[in-house]
């Protein structure tokens, strides 16, 4: 019909017609806690395209992010309280809600000329991206974190009928994308055998401002941290004015120094989701706080756990339920400046993300090793393809290997020989690209190198 002609010429001439220079990066989560989306919006912005940047507005962005020119944030609202009838009715309700919702905001946007769209959660956002792609004329990118089906299984098993239908949806939506980005090479070799959907990888690289944390700046940070949090707080005995757990001014000089009796710092990042066993941790905490009472000469520790997730008061709880004599544990959740000094800042750190598809790379352990920070992380696939064992970090299995290599560790942390800092060494000489670098090499290309 005439109707239908009319349309088809329209989305024909919207396609050609583009949206010169424009980028809508999309996620339908929280943009704070989104690093990769952030890190794609500034990239975008460093090479003048006007971007807007949809997603939840729960936590506060990167303060890059909120002072660039060329980025608008566009909030999505998020969903709460759809609990009516069974589950099954409320998470179809919740989808068709989403996608009418995402539709509307993507429309309303100016033209982009690209569709950058964060998966998962790929559904119901890869069809919508690419319904709204059809009518803005814009491409659309995948950039695949994971695969929505296999978290989805971590809660209902492989076999559930919504996990069956969420992978059908993913490799059949996933095909309709113009370009792909995704994580590791062991994803980008998947994509392509099962999905048949050819993919770029863009390895996750920490931004400029995860480096190493100059004294100054650790003895401001944690005498900030120390009015909320005891752990950063001179133990007693130690009345001095300008003096943290860790650091002391020095009242005549003014410079900071780092006393040889001070508690280590462990520090791991989480977003408390099933995919993150921390009972691995507090067990091997549990094994550490032996180790001492034994006679090892073990410093004390404290551990800093950041992040925000549905499991947070349920690890909490366990926290509390532990009276550990040596140990300190805090939950903080970190201002995003506040937490690349605070990674400078550490000892270790200690990645417990165990990868649902066994295809995706902890993000967390990528800012660490910006930092020049050592990590113990807990094995999967292909964590390799990051973590090199005995050479930037340890790989352990379970908490009595963890507790083992804490030991190890920590037995003579703060002398400039032994393996924490033979690792330290490795990372500072290995000179790793930073995301800018690595984005300009992998993505510009893809995008015609327009600016």
């Amino acid at each position: 019909t005439a109707a239908v002609a009319a349309l088809l010429l329209l989305l024909l001439w919207r396609r050609r017609a583009g949206g010169a220079g424009r980028v809508c990066v999309a996620v339908l989560g929280d943009l704070g806690r989104s690093p990769r989306m952030q890190y794609h919006a500034l990239a975008l912005a460093r090479h003048g395209h006007e971007v807007s940047l949809l997603g939840y507005l729960q936590t506060r962005p990167h303060p890059d992010v909120l002072r660039s020119e060329n980025i608008r944030l566009v909030p999505v609202r998020e969903l709460r309280g759809l609990r009516v009838g069974p589950k099954l009715f409320q998470y179809v309700l919740k989808v068709l809600v989403q996608s009418v919702q995402l539709l509307y905001t993507l429309l309303r946007i100016d033209q982009p000329s690209y569709i950058l769209l964060q998966n998962p959660p790929g559904l119901p956002s890869i069809a919508v991206a690419w319904v709204a792609g059809l009518w803005w004329g814009s491409k659309l990118i995948i950039d695949w974190h994971n695969y929505g089906y296999t978290i989805m299984s971590l809660s209902h098993g492989r076999s559930h009928p919504l996990v069956l239908i969420a992978k059908w949806y993913e490799k059949l939506f996933g095909r309709l994308s113009d370009y792909n980005l995704c994580v590791t090479d062991a994803m980008k070799k998947d994509l392509w055998v099962n999905f048949k959907i050819k993919a770029v990888t863009l390895y996750d690289k920490p931004a400029s401002y995860f480096k190493e944390t100059p004294l100054d700046l650790q003895h401001n940070l944690y005498m900030k941290l120390a009015k909320d949090y005891e752990p950063f707080k001179p133990r007693a005995g130690n009345p001095s004015a300008d003096r943290s757990a860790f650091t002391e001014r020095d009242g005549n000089s003014r410079s900071v120094v780092k006393p040889r009796d001070r508690p280590a710092l462990l520090i791991s990042s989480t977003s408390w989701t099933e995919d993150e066993d921390f009972s691995v941790l507090l067990r091997a905490l549990e094994d550490y706080e032996r180790f001492i009472k034994e006679g090892a000469k073990l410093p004390a520790l404290v551990c800093v756990i950041t992040g925000k997730g549905p499991l947070k008061d349920y690890y909490n709880g366990l926290i509390q339920k532990l009276h550990f004599k040596h140990i300190q544990i805090c939950t903080p959740w970190l201002e995003a400046e506040d937490y690349p000094l605070l990674l400078g800042s550490a000892d270790l750190g200690v990645c417990l993300h165990k990868s649902s598809s066994g295809l995706d790379l902890p993000m967390k352990v990528v800012d660490m090793f910006g930092c020049c920070l050592p990590v113990c992380a807990i094995h999967f696939e292909c964590l390799h393809e990051l973590v090199k064992h005995n050479e930037n970090g340890l790989i352990f299995r379970d908490s009595k290997e963890l507790a083992e290599q804490l030991k190890m560790l920590l037995l003579d942390f703060t002398a400039l020989e032994g393996k924490l800092h033979s690792f330290r060494e490795n990372l500072r000489a290995s000179r790793q690209l930073r995301w800018d670098q690595s984005w300009d090499q992998t993505v510009l290309p893809l995008l015609g190198n327009t600016e």
